[in-house]
């Protein structure tokens, strides 16, 4: 359940900021990244500032607040460690990891641009959003949650049911006037009322029963990150659609969000549906034959289709 403030971990603020510089690959766009995550006012794991990116990170299962901004001119980021603590080169390997994989940055854009540059509906969409990347959700069952918590509402209540969940069963912490939350963890949704806590707070009881499930899964061992990337395209699609609660549409979005899947394809999704519409001059949303028609030729790289027609939506 929620810390409360008397018991709130407080991060020490007498602090001379240590930091280390993450080089960027070649196609990276820092203003694609802050509009994403600017996104929603509501957004509790994450907060934009200035052009700056603050975030608690978790490492060895300790608390680290961040900083992140973009040096211009160098094309790096850098990240600035808000703790008093010296930083090992272990830990900072960790810090880049987290953020090389929440950012995209190990995924090289131009196979997916060779495509596009010759295709007239991707074309036009690369040219205004190059260096887009998928922003993605590295933990796994924060990935689970947050695509039950989608289905079938308004991005904005959505994310005001993933702030209630956080602010009532994750860990919050104060460092220098700013709060930092950490989402759940899977052990803290496991309490005996907490399908009846989540229906105060709006979950539905349906979508409350599948997050506990999800909880009890993950810390029995039986829904792992490492197992189902292991695993391949069509076996961790098929784990995903056995856990109750998670349909086609919710396993993709997992496996294009936290499992990487450059193939992944959550093609009923109803924000793809419109800029698909927009995009063909239609009158009527796509039919399913016309969207796989239409994605036929991006092969292998539909999630990355799908984000940049996400993003059209708004240009």
């Amino acid at each position: 359940m929620n810390t409360t403030e008397k018991d709130m971990p407080v991060l020490n603020s007498n602090l001379s900021h240590t930091e280390r510089n993450l080089p960027l690959p070649q196609h990276f766009s820092y203003s694609e990244i802050l509009y994403y995550l600017n996104r929603s006012a509501l957004e509790c794991l994450h907060e934009v500032e200035e052009e700056r990116i603050y975030k608690l990170l978790y490492i060895k299962e300790q608390p680290f607040p961040v900083e992140i901004c973009y040096e211009k001119g160098t094309h790096n980021l850098v990240i600035r460690s808000l703790r008093t603590k010296p930083v090992s080169n272990e830990e900072w390997e960790l810090i880049h990891l987290y953020i090389e994989e929440w950012l995209d940055l190990q995924t090289d854009l131009a196979p997916f641009y060779r495509i596009a540059d010759n295709d007239p509906m991707l074309s036009p969409l690369v040219d205004s959003l190059r260096g887009l990347r998928i922003v993605g959700v590295p933990d796994l069952f924060e990935a689970l949650c947050w695509a039950v918590i989608g289905q079938q509402i308004n991005l904005t209540f959505a994310y005001t049911l993933k702030k209630r969940l956080v602010e009532n069963f994750g860990e919050t912490y104060e460092f220098d006037g700013r709060t930092y939350h950490r989402f759940p963890s899977p052990s803290a949704l496991l309490a005996d009322n907490t399908v009846n806590t989540l229906r105060e707070l709006q979950f539905t009881s349906k979508k409350a029963e599948y997050i506990v499930d999800i909880a009890g899964r993950v810390v029995r061992g039986e829904l792992q990150k490492e197992a189902l990337l292991a695993s391949g395209y069509q076996a961790a699609e098929e784990t995903l659609l056995r856990i109750r609660g998670i349909g086609p549409w919710s396993a993709h979005y997992v496996m294009m969000r936290s499992l990487r899947n450059p193939a992944a394809f959550p093609a009923g999704d109803a924000g793809l549906h419109a800029a698909l519409k927009k995009q063909l001059g239609l009158t009527v949303k796509p039919t399913p034959a016309e969207i796989i028609a239409t994605f036929e030729p991006w092969q292998g790289y539909e999630a990355y289709a799908v984000f940049y027609l996400w993003r059209s939506l708004t240009l």
